[in-house]
């Protein structure tokens, strides 16, 4: 007769274990920087005997003998993932982030994935797993099982009054003014992050589709037509520009360019891509944005387009995030096979520019031209797969995606090694334009979806919500060129390129530049309305 060696606990049993390991080992940065507000260990304590009853009460009213163990498997798994990130970036699991991460494509995962992820899941979600799969469960009687969770729902209640006693003087500051520390408890918070995503998503009233501009109509202007590329940069801090001051050569291309114009004050709706693109071509401004309002309303590109404006959009980076599903020249590069640009499923942005010229050729040139070029530019962790090699000027530089194991000067080598190269191909796109003034009247306007954190404070890339996002991840790269014969004033671009903009500007900005007349078009929000030369 065989002898069943599982260990047998009860249903609550479980869950008091299970809540333990939550907070012992998946909650290392919420207790680190806790620590760092509060300098009292006693208060840690506190907080995790909090975390404890919070965790374990939400796993008593969820789960019963049936469910319990598939969701301590999938919170275990899950958590470890979340606790790797959090360490490692800073990251935030927000409502965004998990936007951000059903958005993800298989190129930005591989370059997420690492020898230490893998250890983070094997020691904080598969032993935890294989535990909760061995285990024997004790069928206990109805009545028996729930007075066990009802004297663990009375113990949790009865903590609270005696935390708050006991830590009187340290509650006020955590509850009021050291709310982001909530963020990081884990799995709490990607839970709540989880369901607001979800509600939002799908369970929030349907929105009917809203159709704006409707009476656009091209600008009708002497001479040739426009011909206007928007380069959407990604990850690209201002303050990493030469042209901003940045004591490195990192712009010696754009520095050489007549009529290059700097805006050094430009900030993002968002600080990833996810939101700061849908929400920059969309008629919201960052005060009144929503996902939903943006993706059931229509943006910049679909008036353009409607108006009779030869549009392109080619994408090197995550997609368009619904911006361009309306228009038919939609072009993915993401995971092209073009040589020498493309190598194991990675594309250098150059690829964007392959055979753009054949494009132009082939349509109808008596109309504008709109061209938007969606960079992969400073998508980290992995810099260095971002730019060919003979543009690795700075070294030495980090070639893991665990960017906190490398020292910092090889993280920034990395990156500034991005906007070396963003520098040259932003050159090459005027280069383009110049090749095609004979027919069109040319600009290239170009701006990041957000910045990007180098290590400074402990975080990393970016995707903190927007309150307590350093300026790094808010404050992108933004210049502007216009050809000899562009309907606008040089120097007075020059003088208003100081001036603080945002992404807010950006929607009435672009039907500006390409000569699209509407209702919804404001000229107070279109930087260069002042500076348009009527002719």
């Amino acid at each position: 007769m065989g002898i069943d060696v599982r260990i047998r606990l009860t249903q609550t049993q479980l869950i008091i274990i299970s809540s333990l390991f939550f907070v012992l080992f998946d909650n290392f940065v919420f207790f680190k920087k806790s620590y760092e507000a509060f300098n009292n260990i006693f208060f840690i304590f506190g907080l995790g005997v909090l975390l404890f009853a919070v965790i374990s009460t939400l796993l008593t009213l969820v789960s019963n003998r049936y469910i319990i163990k598939p969701l301590l498997i999938l919170l275990f798994l899950t958590s470890s993932a979340a606790a790797y990130y959090m360490k490692t970036y800073g990251t935030i699991i927000d409502d965004k982030m998990i936007q951000n991460i059903f958005e993800t494509d298989t190129n930005e995962v591989r370059d997420l994935l690492n020898f230490t992820l893998f250890l983070y899941i094997f020691l904080l979600g598969i032993i935890p797993s294989y535990f909760i799969y061995k285990v024997k469960l004790i069928k206990n009687p109805l009545k028996k099982e729930l007075f066990s969770r009802l004297k663990l729902l009375a113990f949790n209640i009865l903590l609270v009054p005696v935390l708050y006693l006991m830590f009187s003087k340290y509650w006020i500051s955590f509850f009021r003014m050291h709310k982001p520390l909530r963020m990081y408890t884990n799995p709490t918070f990607y839970i709540y992050s989880l369901g607001k995503f979800i509600k939002e998503k799908y369970f929030t009233t349907p929105v009917k589709f809203k159709h704006i501009g409707l009476d656009a109509k091209i600008e009708k202007t002497k001479g040739k037509p426009r011909l206007v590329v928007f380069v959407l940069g990604e990850a690209a801090r201002f303050d990493h520009f030469s042209l901003n001051g940045y004591n490195r050569d990192t712009n010696p291309n754009l520095e050489k360019i007549e009529n290059l114009v700097n805006f050094p004050d430009v900030h993002s709706c968002g600080t990833e891509t996810a939101v700061s693109v849908p929400c920059m071509f969309s008629p919201y401004n960052k005060s009144d944005y929503s996902d939903k309002k943006a993706k059931n309303t229509d943006n910049a590109i679909d008036i353009i387009a409607r108006a009779g404006v030869n549009v392109l959009w080619r994408d090197n980076d995550s997609g368009s995030k619904g911006v361009a599903n309306r228009i038919k020249n939609y072009e993915d590069y993401n995971r092209a096979d073009i040589k020498p640009y493309c190598k194991d499923g990675n594309c250098v942005d150059d690829v964007l520019l392959y055979k753009l010229q054949n494009w132009v050729n082939e349509i109808n040139n008596t109309k504008p031209v709109l061209i938007v070029l969606h960079t992969k530019g400073s998508h980290g962790p992995a810099y260095y797969k971002r730019y060919p090699k003979e543009f690795e000027k700075f070294k030495p530089v980090c070639k893991s995606n665990q960017l906190q194991e490398c020292k910092k000067e090889e993280v920034i080598n990395g990156y500034d090694n991005t906007i070396l190269y963003t520098d040259k191909f932003l050159s090459e796109v005027v280069e383009f334009l110049k090749n095609n003034q004979k027919n069109y009247k040319v600009a290239m306007y170009y701006i990041a979806d957000h910045g990007e954190s180098l290590g400074e404070n402990g975080i990393y890339l970016h995707g903190l919500p927007y309150f307590i996002a350093p300026d790094a991840q808010k404050h992108p790269a933004s210049v502007v060129w216009f050809g000899k014969d562009f309907d606008v004033n040089i120097s007075c671009v020059k003088k208003i390129a100081k001036n603080a903009y945002s992404h807010d500007n950006f929607f009435s900005t672009l039907l500006g530049l390409v000569g699209v007349k509407t209702k919804v078009y404001n000229p107070d929000m279109d930087i260069f309305s002042k500076c348009r030369i009527e002719k």
